[in-house]
């Protein structure tokens, strides 16, 4: 059943142009019951294995690590779970959305780059097989840069070549790092390499193959201070490849972090023999603050959001680096929540400019008067990423905090509540201006149509649902942390 998770939007990428000749309008639909479909399979998948545990499914028959494996266990569920639901949420976004932001003969061009990247982060999700990653991660960044390039600005010609380029230089270093580690053992499946490494620690083929895989991950992840690719990406894609890519593009690269370092590598490796540990932890405290403020520095909506991305990969990244069950669970946990959030401000920062051509912050004046509903999901998933009581940013704030007192980094908790206090700040200077600003023009009410308002909606209801009711994501994490730890 998991190779159909990959397959149908494989073969749905491939039907999307072939239809599109015959009916423009077909892309949506083709990408649309795919999306079902895909959920639809991805969550029986998941039911199947916290009853019944891991699955997998061998290419040609050839097992391990002769043949290419995939595997969907209690780690990599949660990831291509959320994933799946932030893509069928976009896709309903994006029959709207496109209608002002792309060229309308490019829109079944548009929705079979989609699908191919979808099946990629997909693919670096479910795979159990190290060079498949990279061929995926591959699949994926070539796709986004596509998308990215198909925005009707100049600029976002300009952020897809600068994505491309930092995007080339990643994927060289994984390659590169993975061309060591498979001459120092003679494996590429993840659970082998598990079991022929620790016995090849102190060689220097394994441990430079370590520094590049994981220099290559961190450029696709964006962990500051190589984070430079990642605002003009976000701020000049049609507002739909936004919130896409801020919902899964960096998400799917964590997972692909926690993977190789807890997966095919170990604890010990990662904190005694290399120190790993308290390097990222130091990147992951800048990237914390500098995200933060830099998003205070911004005049652009979309950029306002693309540097506190910045700051929220530092949550995430740190919750890896401390290398304890409570912060690599807040980890886990702030993967799904930021996830949600996120994906729900892109979404409403793109109602904005569908609506009324609004891309500064200082152009909100008054929009809450003339759109209170749709500002009413903005206040739900700026405090979810303030990390307010009662919302889901809360929770996997607060597992960090307690994984950074069981390591004695007790500098991480003033850390967090600056980063906090600028989030706060720059998410109350839009309300400001949105409540108390002088609109020019009338202020008749006028919200977002239906398919543009219900995927924001969902988005950021789920950030106060998953706030009050924790069970879920906490529950998942848990047992991420059992396949991780090895119980």
């Amino acid at each position: 059943m998991i190779v159909y998770i990959v397959l149908i939007p494989l073969l749905s990428s491939l039907l999307t142009p072939i239809l599109g000749l015959i009916n423009r309008k077909t892309g949506f639909f083709v990408t649309l019951i795919n999306a079902i479909l895909t959920f639809t399979i991805i969550i029986y998948s998941t039911r199947k294995v916290y009853i019944y545990g891991p699955e997998r499914y061998f290419f040609g028959g050839f097992e391990p690590p002769y043949g290419i494996e995939y595997v969907l266990d209690g780690l990599n569920s949660v990831i291509i779970l959320i994933i799946a639901f932030i893509y069928l949420l976009s896709v309903l976004y994006s029959k709207k959305s496109l209608e002002k932001e792309i060229e309308q003969k490019r829109i079944s061009l548009f929705y079979c780059i989609m699908n191919l990247y979808f099946t990629g982060i997909l693919g670096i999700a479910i795979t159990g097989d190290i060079f498949n990653l990279y061929v995926f991660i591959e699949i994926a960044s070539l796709s986004a840069y596509t998308l990215i390039a198909m925005g009707l600005k100049r600029e976002s010609l300009m952020a897809s070549y600068n994505y491309l380029i930092i995007g080339t230089i990643g994927a060289t270093f994984v390659l590169i790092g993975i061309g060591y580690i498979f001459m120092a053992t003679g494996s590429l499946n993840m659970a082998d390499l598990k079991l022929r490494l620790p016995s090849l620690y102190h060689s220097k083929m394994v441990r430079t193959g370590f520094t590049f895989l994981t220099l290559g991950l961190m450029l696709k992840l964006a962990l500051f201070p190589l984070h430079i690719w990642l605002p003009n990406a976000y701020t000049y894609s049609p507002s739909t490849i936004s919130a896409l890519l801020a919902g899964t593009g960096t998400k799917v690269s964590a997972y692909a972090l926690i993977r190789i370092l807890y997966s095919v590598f170990t604890i010990d490796f990662d904190v005694n023999i290399i120190p790993f540990s308290k390097i990222f932890i130091f990147l992951s405290l800048i990237a914390i603050v500098m995200g933060s403020l830099l998003a205070l520095a911004q005049k652009n909506l979309k950029k306002m959001l693309a540097y506190s991305s910045i700051g929220q990969i530092g949550y995430i990244t740190l919750g890896i680096s401390l290398a304890n069950e409570s912060a690599l669970q807040g980890s886990i946990i702030h993967i799904f929540n930021h996830s949600l959030m996120k994906t729900a401000l892109f979404f409403i920062a793109g109602g904005f400019f569908y609506k009324q051509g609004i891309e500064n912050i200082q152009d909100l004046k008054g929009i809450a008067r003339k759109m209170p509903l749709t500002m009413s999901l903005f206040i739900i998933a700026g405090l979810s990423l303030v990390g307010v009581p009662f919302t889901a940013g809360f929770i996997s704030k607060w597992y960090i905090v307690i994984g950074a007192v069981e390591s004695k980094y007790y500098i991480v908790i003033p850390v967090i509540l600056l980063s906090s206090i600028l989030s706060l700040v720059y998410i109350w200077r839009v309300l400001e201006i949105s409540y108390f600003g002088e609109s020019n023009g009338n202020e008749h009410k006028e919200e977002l149509p239906v398919p543009l308002f219900f995927p924001a909606m969902i988005s950021s209801v789920l950030c106060i649902f998953f706030g009050i009711y924790t069970e879920l994501p906490v529950e998942l994490s848990k047992r991420a942390i059992e396949i991780l730890w090895g119980y």
